[in-house]
Formats: structure tokens, sequence, C-alpha cells
């Protein structure tokens, strides 16, 4: 009983403001009551894909890591002495945080609640096993292996094991199959909506949870398309021919409501002026005279530049770089999933010959006129018309040996406008550019999606403090196993070693990373 109230009772925002009492007061019949003994540990799972109240964690969960190798974001802050994760001398302590908010604050709430519904309460087993998967392929794709399958079962000697990254897709696949079936077998039967209440995203509509484990079932898919194709093919036909389909429309957006908390990207930028905008932001958003640039970010000064920082660099005191972009203020949501990356997945799906997927140009053009939606913009015709504008040079005007000038490889030569007779990798680098801005400010799917393809081009570090683990011209490619888990899990850790397709640093490759 002490751990549900535990689970249950640890927010204090206004939704809590009835239950922030002594927790033991409670018994399991009135959690019961009004089913909140399996919705509020599903709400708590919600607000902690990215801890929405903590913003010190946050910025050690997915800011100084995701967020700034994805080339959305940089730190103007020269933490450690300048040597830490933005140039690659990994600080170990701040790369268990990922580890300890998914499994202390979402896995641990959805297998809870998801042992409480068992077959009583499906709707909630099938939501449950929904936001369970959603929190762990982003902590797979952090890390590689993972606990998954045996959370909660300990050894005889008290180790628990951790499944390689291929065996945990593919029970996150089982999981959002079996998901998909429940909830859409209750659609069918008229079935009411009992997770309302606790549901920050959809309100308790069945369907748009449908569609979204159907898109993130094809995301999942197209992620793994290089390495296991006949796999991901099955996986993503499946999503996409549903009766139900993938996100569509723009209250489909996969967004948790953290009012009245502020946005975590918010503090970090505007309370403690440690983040600013990236410089392949500041490149290929200018460089395409893109509209949702002013959305984005905050002009230098009061002008209309912007200026981002280059990651990895020389930084002797953050007042070098704090005068450069800061980023627009974000709602009081944290999005993870745009109706806009349903379309590019689904244009990648095409060039791939999925059945189902529609035609590539057309959902490529859909992918770019749902983002100028999401942010009410109207112009779009004009922007996927052009065929001339490319990402511009990149200029420091604090430091020349920053720069990246035009014909410089690392910078990006593709243009909007789609071309039929292009080749299928040029193609899938403008897919995955346009993919890139769209999903902004999702630091942890634009990282992945760069690791996986290598686009849009981003610029190395200037400074490697990674000892020669990091190739610089590949970039880190993910984070060692967290240093928490040599101390509570040491067999099982060592023994998940042997999964990696190399030594335990952020230079080895994942198991779907093919490049």
């Amino acid at each position: 009983m002490a751990l549900a109230a535990t689970l249950l009772l640890v927010a204090c925002t206004k939704r809590f403001e009835k239950l922030n009492t002594n927790p033991y007061e409670f018994t399991e019949e009135e959690l019961q009551a009004g089913n909140r003994l399996m919705g509020e540990p599903l709400l708590q799972a919600q607000l902690n894909l990215l801890i929405y109240n903590d913003p010190p964690v946050a910025q050690l969960q997915q800011n100084l890591n995701a967020d700034i190798f994805s080339g959305y974001m940089m730190p103007p802050t020269p933490f450690e002495g300048n040597n830490n994760n933005a140039n690659y001398g990994l600080i170990f302590y701040w790369n268990n945080n990922p580890w300890n908010v998914t499994y202390g604050n979402v896995m641990k709430s959805c297998k809870f609640a998801q042992n409480k519904a068992g077959s009583k309460f499906p709707d909630f087993y099938a939501w449950a096993l929904i936001l369970k998967v959603e929190a762990m392929h982003r902590l797979s794709d952090i890390y590689g292996p993972i606990i998954y399958s045996h959370y909660g079962q300990p050894n005889m000697d008290q180790s628990v094991e951790y499944d390689s990254q291929q065996q945990a897709y593919y029970y996150f696949f089982n999981d959002l199959d079996s998901a998909t079936k429940i909830l859409t077998n209750l659609v069918n039967s008229g079935a009411k909506q009992r997770f309302k209440p606790f549901d920050l995203v959809y309100k308790g509509d069945y369907t748009k949870w449908i569609r979204f484990a159907n898109t993130l079932r094809l995301r999942l898919a197209i992620r793994i398309s290089g390495v296991d194709k006949e796999k991901a093919k099955r996986e993503a036909e499946a999503a996409l021919n549903h009766p139900m389909g993938i996100l569509r429309e723009q209250d489909d957006i996969f967004s948790v409501d953290i009012s009245p908390v502020t946005h975590p990207l918010n503090i970090m930028c505007y309370t403690w002026a440690d983040l600013r905008m990236g410089a392949p932001m500041e490149s290929i958003l200018t460089g395409y005279n893109d509209p949702r640039l002013p959305l984005y970010f905050v002009p230098v000064n009061g002008s209309n530049e912007y200026h981002g920082i280059r990651q990895g660099i020389k930084i002797f005191a953050k007042e070098q770089y704090s005068g450069f972009s800061e980023l627009a203020k974000l709602p009081k949501k944290i999005t993870f999933m745009t109706v806009a990356e349903a379309w590019f997945l689904k244009a990648e799906a095409a060039l791939l010959g999925y059945t189902g997927a529609g035609n590539a140009e057309e959902n490529y053009r859909n992918g770019v006129a749902a983002s100028f939606q999401q942010y009410n913009l109207s112009n779009v015709n004009e922007y996927l018309q052009n065929n001339t504008l490319k990402a511009a040079p990149y200029t420091d005007p604090r430091n020349s040996e920053n720069n990246i000038p035009a014909g410089n490889p690392h910078l990006s030569t593709i243009t909007i406008r789609w071309d039929e007779s292009a080749n299928t990798q040029t193609k899938l680098e403008k897919i995955i550019t346009q993919k890139w801005i769209a999903m902004y400010p999702e630091g942890q799917e634009a990282w992945s999606e760069f690791r996986r393809t290598g686009y849009p081009k981003l610029f190395p570090v200037v400074i490697n403090n990674s000892g020669g683990t990091i190739p610089t011209e590949k970039f880190i490619r993910r984070l060692p196993f967290p240093q928490i888990e040599f101390i509570t899990n040491p067999k099982a850790v060592e023994r998940a070693k042997a999964f990696l397709k190399g030594n335990d640093n952020g230079g080895t490759p994942l198991w779907w990373d093919m490049r």
C-alpha cells in the first residue's frame, strides 16, 4: 500500500490539491474509486516522459545530451571547466539521469498500473503498454540494451537481466500490437472511455491513442529498417494498414499538458541563460528563409539576425555566447510526436515500397504542410516550390575557428522542392531534413534520426574530450551504461556489454545504427 501511495501522490500542481495529504490515509478501496489506483500512476508517467516540474533534472535527462547532439540547441555555459557532454567529455553523474527518471517515474508507474489493471480493466492495461513503449524506446535509443522484459524479476543473485536492443524492440512491437487490438475492440464495441480524468494528451479518446500507437509502431519500424528489413516491413505495414490509421489531424499531436507549470526549456533558457540556438539550426533555417525561424528562436538584440552556437567549441565564460539567439518561449505542454512526423514516416515508408504507404512526394509535401499548419503559417506552397535555397554557411562572430564555410562537406546542399528524378538518397535527405525541422524541440527523436540516417548534415565538434573513444567525424552514437547500474546491478550490466557492437562508450553504434 505504501508503494501505491508513493507512486500516486508525488506532484504538487493544481491537479493534486485534494490529494496532497498523508498518502497512508488512503485505503486501496478509496484509490479504486474512479479508477484512481491505475489512473494516477499513468498520469504521472505522462508527466515524466520528460520530467515536467524539475528543470535541473530535465536538463540532465535530455537537454545536456540529445538536445545538443541533435543540433537543435547548445549551452553557452562552460560546464565543468568546458569539459562536458557537449565536447564528448562525458560526465557520468549527468548521464545517470535519463535512466533514473525513466525507471523511477515512468516504468515503475506503468508496470504498477498494468499489474493492477489486468484483464478486468483492459483499457488501462492497453494505455499502460503504450506509455511504457513510448518511454522505454527513448531510453533504449540512448543506451542500447535496457531492462524491459525482466523488469521486476530479479535473479537468485538479485541482478536483473537486460534485453538486447533487438529483443527490446521486438517486445515494443508486441506490446503495441496488443494495445491497439485491445483498444480497437473497445472502440468497436462502444465501450465507455474510462481513463479520461487522467489523460493529459487525448482526454480519454481511445481512437487517438490507437493512432498514436500505430504511428509509434511505424516510427520504430522505420528505425530498424536498415538492420532488420523483413521485421521492419511487417511492423510498418501493420501500422499503415490499421483501419484507424496513424496521426493525421492537428489535434492528434502527442503533447502532454503540463499547465500550470512552464516548459522546463523556458527555465533553462531564460532563468538560467544556459540554453541557446544550435549552429545547425541557424544554418538551415536562415538558409531556407524558413518562416518557422521566428517561432522557434529569438533574433539577437532586437535585430533581424540569428546566431547559433556550434557544439563542442572553446568557451571560457558564459558571457561569450549568452547573447546568441534564445529559444522562443514554449507553451505549457511538451510535444513528443507531431502529425508532420507521421507524414514523413509515410514518405520514407513509400521510398521503401511498403504497402499502404502511398506516394513519397505527396507524403513529403503533406509533412511540410502539417508543420506549417501546426504554427498557423500559410505560405507553404511557395516554400515547397523553392529549388534554390540551401543551408547557409555558418559564421561564428566570436571565433572564426568555428566557421563552416561554403563548400565544407558538413554543410548541407539539399534544397526544398521535391525532385522525382533524384536518387533515393537525395530524397531521403530531403525527407529527414524537413522532419528534423518539424520535430523541434524534441531533441531525442532528432538525435536518433541523425544517427540512423546521417541527416540533416550537422557540424562535428571542434574540441573532442573523449580520449579517442568517439571519432569526431562519426559523432557520438550513444551514452555509456549509467554508473548507477555498475553499483546496483553489476553482474547484469557486465553481461549486457556483450550485446553491444563494441566497447561501452559513446563511440559504439546501437543495434539499428548502420552508419
